[in-house]
């Protein structure tokens, strides 16, 4: 150690030199992928992961979060009951969902429980993944208040006349089931209300195709443009 007296220590730099920062880091673009059930928002959000884009589907953060021995599920049988589990002691979705949707005030208990933790583990998730920009596929993000808290919102549209011949193709509901499953959601307008993008998903798999590589190399560009020095603020 110098002692007052002493020189100081040589630096390898002038002493006005300007201070070095670490570069700063900027956050991949985040892309909500919305639509109604049975848009065709899945099959997008699959070619998307086929061109290697990143991206968390809050359909399986929800299913991962109610899997046996978690405290998500621990809670709602507290909560709701033991019959919400199948005979295997695994979450029942399709009888959750039917009981659900004919009881709103259920339905706001378990979304009470369950949002929460989808969000955190859909936050801690993101910030584990790279790339220029990730896609985040969140079937309510309308209905939860969620559209602001992303960059870009991209909407998988069809007729809700469309929707309901797929859903009851899908899951065998009956035309009753179907109708009361789209009342529930967002409406048409709203969701297209929140889109900054829209993808009109009432032609072939290919015209899908297409639509999804478009907005592909868009989103590369809008992401590098939020990378360079001027749009991050530096010289």
């Amino acid at each position: 150690m110098n002692s007052p007296a002493d020189p100081p220590a040589a630096t390898s730099e002038p002493a006005d030199a300007p201070l070095r920062t670490a570069p700063l880091r900027i956050a991949p673009l985040r892309i909500a992928l919305t639509g109604g059930i049975a848009s065709g928002k899945s099959a997008a959000a699959s070619m998307f992961e086929e061109l290697g884009v990143p991206l968390l589907d809050a359909d399986q953060i929800a299913r991962d979060v109610v899997e046996p021995g978690t405290p998500t599920l621990a809670q709602l049988v507290t909560e709701l009951g033991p019959d919400i589990l199948d005979a295997s002691g695994h979450y029942d979705r399709r009888h959750v969902r039917q009981r659900v949707f004919a009881d709103p005030e259920l339905r706001q208990k378990l979304e009470a429980i369950t949002h929460p933790a989808i969000r955190a583990e859909f936050a801690r998730r993101a910030a584990a993944l790279n790339g220029p920009y990730q896609i985040h596929v969140i079937p309510l993000l309308v209905e939860t208040g969620r559209a602001d808290q992303y960059e870009r919102v991209l909407v998988v549209d069809c007729p809700p006349e469309e929707q309901l011949r797929r859903l009851m193709a899908r899951d065998g509901s009956s035309l009753e089931e179907a109708q009361r499953i789209l009342q529930a959601q967002a409406t048409r307008q709203q969701r297209l209300d929140a889109a900054h993008d829209v993808i009109v998903n009432t032609g072939t798999v290919d015209d899908l195709r297409q639509f999804v590589a478009t907005l592909h190399q868009n989103y590369r560009l809008l992401a590098e443009r939020r990378q360079s020095p001027a749009a991050s603020g530096k010289s």
